[in-house]
């Protein structure tokens, strides 16, 4: 049994990887390949592609993730372009508002002190503040701002229309507008960004809208200055701080601006209307001690009106300079993000479609391994040790020599080359297994050859030893002695069915020749002979049969180990019955025999039944010794015929019946009877049925002849 185990360790094991998994069975228990009691295997790391794929999966993880804060990266780049890019269009607004708030700012300062020819610009001017207001749109922090610092914005225009308001209140009231416009002027948060030019551009756009609110401011400062004709109060002071602001303002924008936009603000300031500007600038720092100031309030509102236009146009074109800058980003990052995005997905199908192809690799050739497995041990296997088994000559004549060429699998040639030595492992263990087959097959024969001519020799010897006690016996007058003659032969008897059981577990059992039939009362004490106990042994009664002659030797050596199993198996004491009996409904002739002893188990009577049904040679091997005499009624019902049936059943108070079952073929026509033609197999119900009646029609037929 080497062979088989070792083919079966290593079929179960590859099949349990081509499977992708050790099975360790339905009940739980642990085996040496399994899991070690205590612990928990993770899901899937019992098979070869869940094992590939945890080991493929960690990176694949890490790379994703790797891949996944680049393109949490370029879209965070690219949202800070797309807000960019709003901010600086909503400065560029702003701006806009606050370019007329303070072009309103001056012509109501001027109007203010005296110059009533600013009224008819002052009406234009309020209307493009209004609209520059409605284009603000619904920006929740800008539309605090003009809620909260605009809210008196028509009641201080109606004011100013009357003459009653305060002029320095209402420069006041617009300069703190304006102030609190260029403060919620998103410019200022978003000049912290990454992109220096951006960030310059707006740094620059900044600086430039506080120097150009400076120079507004200063417009409609002197605006009324020089309208009412002198400094009154701070209005000098204001002036001053007003001037110096500007002044730092321009000096920061220089720093950060590009030449280009430097070149503008040159060209802004370089004008015959900035050039007189400065001069009235002068001649107002001369009347710092309040000394009249001859001055034309409204040249001097022309001229600074031109220069703040010039700086209003430098700074939208600073903004645009900006805003392109965010577009550029904006689409550059949007680009990334796009490229980022294709670029992971491709990694991870790439990542994936490797993993599949490395796990593929493994596990496709690791189940042809298995499946070539399956069919080395299910069918190329036991075909060939079959083959060699009934092969007459031999059998290591048989086998391929060892440095044949292997045929792998086509399937196999892909794998790796641990994989391709696990093959040719496999190959060399049927090879090996073929071998030890073979060398098995031969001591099997000869084994059975050896036993065939020791069995063949014990009953010549028998033979000869029954031919001189028969003549011994016929010579012999002394009671005493021929009684002991008697008994040498029932012993010789014996020996000689010991002989044949031999041969007909050997496969060597020819019938002794009897050509004849014979009554079944006559088998039936042929076979009480050939036991040992035989005064224990009850003919109950037996009905009239006739057996032919090529059947008879068989069914007296059937019943004879039938009828020694029960004595065997039975107290001294007890009588070991034997009944006979025709039944008519199934056209067959049973034979029972009863003990009342200990009786078998389920268990032994189910393996009882195997060998009664099995005359194969593996029965041979795999039967215990106690069993052999099951294994030779077997053998023997079988050589008589499939309709031959040999049943086991309890008997009631006790111990074991066994009934055997001759179909019609095996009976010849008794005088005074028709002959019997049965062929069907008869079901085993009604052959426990007619046994059963016919152990109760003997039991009756026995009560009445002792009564009487």
């Amino acid at each position: 049994m080497r062979v088989w185990t070792l083919v079966r360790l290593l079929h179960g094991r590859l099949a349990a990887i081509g499977k992708g998994r050790y099975d360790n069975g339905s009940s739980g228990r642990h085996h040496g390949g399994g899991t070690a009691p205590g612990r928990r295997s993770m899901p899937g790391w019992r098979s070869i592609r869940g094992r590939v794929a945890v080991v493929i999966a960690v990176p694949i993880c890490l790379l994703l993730a790797v891949a996944g804060l680049a393109v949490h990266g370029r879209a965070e780049a690219f949202g800070d372009a797309r807000t960019t890019r709003a901010e600086v269009g909503l400065s560029l607004r702003i701006q806009a508002l606050v370019h007329q708030l303070q072009r309103e700012r001056g012509l109501t300062n001027g109007l203010l002190g005296g110059e009533e020819e600013f009224r008819p610009q002052l009406g234009a001017t309020r209307k493009r503040v209004d609209t520059a207001l409605r284009g603000m749109g619904s920006e929740s922090t800008v539309e605090e701002v003009i809620q909260r610092k605009l809210r008196r914005l028509a009641d201080t225009r109606a004011a100013a229309d009357r003459g009653t308001a305060d002029q320095a209140a209402t420069l006041a009231f617009y300069t703190t507008a304006v102030d609190a416009l260029n403060a919620v002027d998103p410019v200022a948060e978003t000049a912290t960004g990454a992109d220096r030019q951006l960030r310059d551009g707006l740094t620059a756009l900044r600086e430039l809208a506080a120097a150009k609110e400076s120079v507004a401011l200063e417009r409609g400062l002197l605006n009324g200055v020089f309208a009412e004709g002198a400094f009154h109060s701070r209005a000098y002071l204001d002036f001053t701080e007003v001037r110096a602001t500007r002044v730092a303002a321009l000096a920061r924008f220089r720093q950060v601006a590009t030449a280009p936009q430097r070149a503008a603000l040159t060209k802004a300031f370089g004008t015959d209307d900035a050039e007189r500007a400065t001069a009235y600038e002068n001649q107002a720092e001369r009347a710092a001690d309040g000394s009249a100031l001859r001055a034309d309030a409204g040249t001097w509102w022309d001229v600074m009106t031109v220069l703040v236009d010039d700086l209003y146009a430098v700074q939208q074109s600073v903004g645009d300079d900006v805003q392109g800058r965010a577009d550029r980003l904006s689409h550059d990052a949007e680009r990334a993000l796009a490229a980022y995005l294709v670029a992971a997905t491709l990694m991870a199908a790439l990542v994936a479609g490797l993993a599949a192809f490395a796990s593929r690799s493994l596990t496709r050739p690791l189940r042809a391994l298995a499946e070539a497995a399956h069919d080395v041990a299910r069918h190329r296997l036991p075909g060939a040790v079959a083959r060699i088994q009934q092969s007459p000559q031999d059998p290591v004549g048989l086998l391929p020599p060892a440095d044949a060429p292997g045929n792998p699998d086509a399937r196999l040639l892909g794998g790796a080359a641990e994989i391709a030595e696990v093959a040719a492992s496999l190959r060399q263990v049927e090879h090996t297994a073929l071998h030890l087959a073979a060398q098995q097959a031969g001591l099997r024969r000869n084994t059975t050859e050896s036993l065939a001519n020791l069995g063949r020799r014990n009953q010549n010897l028998v033979r000869r030893q029954l031919g001189l006690i028969t003549r011994l016996e016929r010579q012999e007058l002394d009671p005493d002695a021929l009684a002991e003659l008697f008994e040498l032969d029932h012993l010789a008897t014996r020996m000689r069915r010991n002989a044949e059981s031999l041969l007909v577990l050997a496969g060597q059992n020819p019938p002794r020749p009897t050509a004849a039939p014979s009554d079944g009362l006559e088998v039936v004490q042929a076979a009480v002979a050939e036991v040992e106990q035989y005064r224990r042994v009850l003919i109950a009664t037996v009905e009239p049969v006739r057996v032919r002659g090529h059947a008879v030797a068989d069914v007296a050596h059937l019943l004879a180990e039938l009828i020694e199993n029960g004595l065997n198996f039975s107290p001294p004491t007890e009588m070991v019955e034997v009944h006979g009996w025709c039944d008519t409904e199934d056209d067959t002739y049973c034979f029972a025999v009863v003990d009342h002893g200990i009786g078998m188990s389920e268990a032994d009577k189910e393996r009882a039944r195997v060998l009664l049904a099995d005359s194969g040679e593996e029965a041979l091997l795999a039967a215990p010794t106690r069993f052999l005499g099951h294994l030779v009624v077997g053998r023997l019902a079988h050589r008589l015929g499939e309709a031959t049936q040999v049943h086991l059943f309890d008997t009631p108070g006790g111990g074991l019946s066994a009934l055997l079952a001759l179909p019609g073929r095996l009976l010849a026509p008794v005088e005074g009877h028709s002959a019997a033609r049965p062929q069907a197999r008869p079901a085993v119900s009604s052959l426990l049925n007619g046994f059963r009646a016919g152990v109760a029609r003997a039991e009756a037929r026995t009560s009445q002849g002792a009564s009487s």
